[in-house]
C-alpha cells in the first residue's frame, strides 16, 4: 500500500476511534447514572482513545520508513554474488544506485545484464515484502491501541489529563525541533566554515579587500587568483541595505503614522491593503523594473549632469530594494502605533499638546519597540534580498561606496559559489558557508542591538 493511501486509511482509523471512545463514555456514564459520573467530558474519551491508536502506528510507520532502505540495501547487497560483495563501498553503492532505479523504471526485462537484472527482481521483492509488512503491522498496531484504549474508558478513568500531557508533550517536541533545527543549520555552516579556514587564514578572508574565489586544479592554470578578502562583499552587501533603509524607513514610517492617526476608516481600508501588495511582487519582478527602467534611468540622468554611473549601480538596487521592504516598517509600525492606549493621548491632549507634538513626543516613543522591531525585519530582508543585486547592482566585487558603481553582496556570491557541479572540499565552495556565517553574525549583531533598544524604552513607557 502506498503511503499516502495509508496515512490517509490511518486517519480514518483515528476518527472512527474518536468516534467509538465517544459513544463507549456515553454509555458507561448512562449505566452509571449519567455523564456527571465522568471524570471527563466524552470528547476526550475519544481523543485518548484516538492517541492509542494513532501513536504507536504513527511511532512504528516512523521507525520503519527510516530504516527500511538501509535494510532492503544490505539484504539486497547479501543476496549479491560473493565476488561482488568485497566491491569497495563506493562501487558497491554505484551499483546499487543503479539496481534501484532499474526497479523503479519497471524495464528489468530487458536489462542484458543477468546480474543486475537478478538483483534488480531482488531488490523489488524485498521491497514489497516490506511493504506489505509494514501495511499489516501498522494496521494491527493501531487495532490493538484502539481496543486497549477502549477498554480505559472507565468514569473514574482521567482521560483529560492524558490527553493534555500528550498534546503538552506535542507541543514541547514541536519547540525542541525548531531549536535543534537551528542548532543544526548553525553547527552545519560552522563546521564547513572551520574546513574553509584550515585552507585560507581568517585574517585574510575578513580583512583582505580582492575578492576573486576562482582556485587553480592544476599548477600550469592561469586565471585563477584565489583571492578570498570577503570585506567587498560585506561593504557592498550594507551599502545596498543601508540605500533601502533610507528609504524605506521615513516613507514606510510617514505611511504608517498617516494611516494609524491622520487618515479616515474609509482610506485606511483602501490604501494598507494597497501597500501591502508592495510585499506580494516577486523579487524578480522588481529585479526587471530595476534593470530595464531605474538603472537606465539613473545612467541618463548622471550623463546629462556629467556624472558617471554604472549601468549597474547599487542606487538602482537600494531604491527598488527600499520600495520593496517599505510594506515591512509600514504594516508592523501602523500595528503598534494602533496600539498604542488612547489614554496616553488624551493625556497629552489635556496638557496642550497638539496632535503632531503627541505623536512626535508621546505616541513614536510609546510605540518604538515594534517600530525597531519593524525595522529589523525590513534590514534582515534587505541584507538577505539577492534576485534584485543580481539584476541591477551585477556581481562585481569592487570595495567602494559610491552608489553609483556596479557592487556586489554576500548573498549574491553564495549563489554563484554554489551554482553549478562545485566539489565540496575546495575553498571557492567552501567559501560560501564562511560567507554563510558572516551574514548570520552581522544579523545576530542587529538583533541583539534591537533587543537593548527594545528593552531600554520598553522599561520606561510600560
Amino acid at each position: 500500500m502506498p503511503i499516502q493511501t495509508l496515512l490517509i486509511t490511518l486517519i480514518a482509523l483515528l476518527l472512527f476511534s474518536f468516534f467509538i471512545g465517544s459513544k463507549r463514555s456515553i454509555a458507561v456514564s448512562s449505566v452509571r447514572k449519567g455523564r456527571r459520573n465522568l471524570h471527563s467530558r466524552p470528547n476526550y474519551y475519544g481523543f485518548m482513545v484516538a492517541i492509542w491508536a494513532g501513536l504507536p502506528a504513527i511511532f512504528i510507520l516512523i521507525l520503519w520508513s527510516v530504516f527500511n532502505s538501509s535494510i532492503v540495501t544490505s539484504l539486497t547487497i547479501a543476496g549479491l554474488p560473493e565476488g561482488m560483495q568485497i566491491q569497495s563501498k563506493d562501487e558497491l553503492g554505484l551499483f546499487i544506485n543503479e539496481i534501484k532505479n532499474l526497479s523503479s523504471s519497471g524495464n528489468i526485462e530487458s536489462e542484458s545484464d543477468l546480474v543486475k537484472k537478478d538483483a534488480a527482481f531482488h531488490y523489488q521483492k524485498l521491497e514489497e515484502i516490506s511493504t506489505l509488512a509494514k501495511t499489516t503491522l501498522v494496521f494491527v498496531i493501531a487495532l490493538l491501541g484502539m481496543l486497549f484504549g477502549r477498554s480505559l474508558v472507565k468514569p473514574e478513568t482521567r482521560a483529560r489529563n492524558m490527553v493534555e500531557t500528550v498534546v503538552r508533550w506535542a507541543m514541547i517536541m514541536c519547540a525542541s525541533i525548531a531549536i535543534l533545527s537551528t542548532v543544526g543549520i548553525v553547527m552545519s555552516v560552522l563546521f564547513e566554515s572551520i574546513r574553509f579556514f584550515n585552507a585560507v587564514p581568517p585574517a585574510d578572508f575578513l580583512f583582505g579587500t580582492h575578492w576573486s574565489p576562482q582556485t587553480s586544479m592544476r599548477s600550469d592554470q592561469v586565471g585563477s587568483s584565489g583571492s578570498f578578502g570577503a570585506i567587498p562583499l560585506f561593504v557592498g552587501t550594507l551599502l545596498i541595505s543601508a540605500i533601502a533603509l533610507i528609504i524605506a524607513v521615513p516613507l514606510g514610517l510617514m505611511a504608517a503614522i498617516y494611516l494609524s492617526e491622520y487618515a479616515s476608516s474609509a482610506v485606511r481600508s483602501f490604501a494598507k491593503p494597497t501597500l501591502e501588495i508592495l510585499a506580494g511582487i516577486p523579487t524578480v519582478v522588481y529585479g526587471f523594473f530595476a534593470a530595464l527602467t531605474v538603472a537606465p534611468f539613473f545612467r541618463n540622468m548622471g550623463e546629462s549632469i556629467g556624472l558617471s554611473v554604472a549601468s549597474e549601480s547599487a542606487l538602482a538596487a537600494g531604491l527598488v530594494m527600499g520600495v520593496m521592504i517599505i510594506p515591512f516598517v509600514s504594516s508592523l509600525s501602523d500595528d503598534v502605533i494602533s496600539a498604542v492606549p488612547q489614554a496616553m493621548r488624551d493625556g497629552s491632549y489635556g496638557m496642550g499638546a497638539t496632535k503632531s507634538e503627541t505623536i512626535r513626543q508621546v505616541v513614536i516613543p510609546a510605540a518604538l519597540p515594534g517600530i525597531v522591531g519593524g525595522i529589523l525585519l525590513a534590514a534582515s530582508r534587505a541584507i538577505g534580498e539577492t534576485m534584485i543585486v543580481v539584476m541591477a547592482a551585477g556581481l562585481s566585487a569592487k570595495l567602494t561606496i559610491n552608489p553609483l558603481e556596479a557592487v556586489t553582496t554576500v548573498t549574491v556570491q553564495i549563489v554563484t559559489l554554489l551554482t553549478g557541479d562545485q566539489e565540496f572540499d575546495s575553498p571557492k565552495t567552501l567559501a560560501a558557508f564562511a560567507l554563510g556565517l558572516g551574514l548570520f553574525v552581522i544579523t545576530l549583531m542587529l538583533n541583539i542591538a534591537a533587543l537593548h533598544i527594545i528593552r531600554n524604552y520598553r522599561e520606561q513607557y510600560e
